[in-house]
Parts: C-alpha cells; structure tokens; sequence
C-alpha cells in the first residue's frame, strides 16, 4: 500500500489550513507601533503592524488565487487539447495550436506584467492573466495524451461497435488522460503559485501594502536583519507549499512495485 510522506502532507497542510482559516482568525481593528519591532508573536512589518496577524491575512491571495487559477487553465485546456487531438480536420488542429506557440514564446513574467498592465489590478484579473498564461501548456499536453490514447486499438474497436462519443471521448479517454493531467497537475499549480507570488512581489494585482505573503517578503526585506520573521515566515510557507505538493504528486502517482 502507498504511504503518504506525513512531510510533505504537513507542508501542505499547513500554508491551506492558514489560507482558509487565517483570515477569520484576523482582528478587524489592528494597532501600529513602530516597524521591525520585535513585539509579539513574529514581531512588527514594514508599517509596524503585526506580522502574526499578516502571516494569517496573507495566504488567500496567493494560494486560492493560484488554486482558482490552476483550475480554470485545466477547464479550458483540457477540452481544447482533446478538440484538436480529435479532429479529423487537420486544419482545425492548426487554428487551435498554433495561437498557443505564440503565447508559450513570450516569456511569463513579461506576459504577466503587460497583461496586468493593460487589463489593471483586482483578484478577478490576476485569476485570469495567470490561467491564460498557464492554458497553453495544459492544451499541449492534454493533445499529447489524447493523441496517443487515440490510436489505440481499444478506442479503435470501441468506435468500430458503435460506441458514442460520450462513451469512446470522454469516458474512456477522460479515464486514460488522468494520470498524465494530475502528473502535469502539480507541476502547473508550482508554477500558478510562481507567477501569483511574483506578480504580489511585483505590485501587479495587489496593493503594495496588502496582507500578502509574496508582498510581505518584498517590502520587509529592508528590516530582515532587525526583524527576519517578517520576511523568513511568508518566504518558507510558499515554498513549503510549492515543493509539498510535488512531493504529494509525485508520491501519488509512482507505481507499486510488484
């Protein structure tokens, strides 16, 4: 029986259950002292609010908007991947993926800000700039993996008794596709979760004082010598989380060996 690296689900448990529960847990009234001070918990930030109080505020916008994210690139580029894989008009696969190598040639960081820029801030917008930027890639692999479930001799045969689409398109090929998807899945959420604490890091899509764990990092790293939690605290949970889903990933999908 696989065994779960209580590690790694400790990594991930921990900046969730922070994401999720953290900001109920906020006052709504919060004092300011002086920063860097080393008062309470984890001591003060940058503005002299308190950085336990922060730490707890600061996961939603980057977890659940990476999660949201992540999710909303696979909704979209699952279905367009199995269309161009599936189409018997050559044509079609060309309009569909081609638009997408245009994409994947601009680098994401830069694609980040331009679009940010353009389309301006709010948690709706940075949902969808980091989804497009990550659909590309699940388009293509999702075409890499139906174009090799489709030419097999079971989905042959199941085409050749009259299956229906829903039996042969979704069902059996939505069966086979699902472990090459949650492989790219924990690498594409690694890399939603990149991009959403890059753009916080960045000021695109959030306040540059915002209860943020990327902007806590950036804007206290001034005081890291007079006060590291400030800046060490949010620094680990993302990278916790980030390499604790790979590691759940990677343990969830290894084969038992016989």
């Amino acid at each position: 029986m696989r065994r779960v690296r209580p590690a790694a689900v400790l990594m991930v448990a921990v900046p969730l259950l922070l994401a999720l529960v953290g900001p109920w847990l906020v006052p709504a009234e919060q004092a300011r002292t002086a920063p860097f001070l080393p008062d309470g918990l984890l001591g003060t930030d940058f503005v002299g609010r308190d950085t336990w109080y922060q730490v707890l505020d600061g996961g939603r916008s980057v977890v659940l908007v990476a999660l949201a994210a992540t999710a909303l690139a696979y909704a979209v580029g699952v279905p367009w991947g199995v269309t161009a894989a599936t189409a018997r008009l050559r044509i079609v696969d060309e309009v569909l993926m081609r638009p997408l190598d245009l994409l994947l040639a601009v680098p994401s960081l830069l694609l980040l800000i331009v679009l940010a820029t353009v389309a301006g801030p709010g948690v709706a917008v940075l949902v969808g700039i980091v989804a497009l930027i990550a659909f590309p890639d699940v388009a293509r692999i999702a075409r890499a993996a139906a174009l090799e479930i489709g030419g097999r001799p079971a989905l042959e045969a199941m085409r050749m008794q009259g299956e229906s689409w829903w039996r042969t398109s979704v069902v059996y090929m939505g069966r086979s596709m699902a472990r090459p998807l949650a492989a790219d899945a924990g690498v594409r959420l690694t890399s939603s979760l990149y991009l959403v604490a890059s753009a916080s890091f960045l000021g695109v899509g959030v306040p540059p004082d915002a209860a943020d764990w990327a902007v806590m990092v950036d804007r206290n790293r001034t005081g890291l010598f007079l006060q590291p939690w400030a800046v060490v605290v949010p620094a680990v949970l993302i990278i916790a989380l980030s390499v604790g889903l790979n590691l759940l990933f990677d343990r969830a999908l290894r084969k038992e060996p016989r």
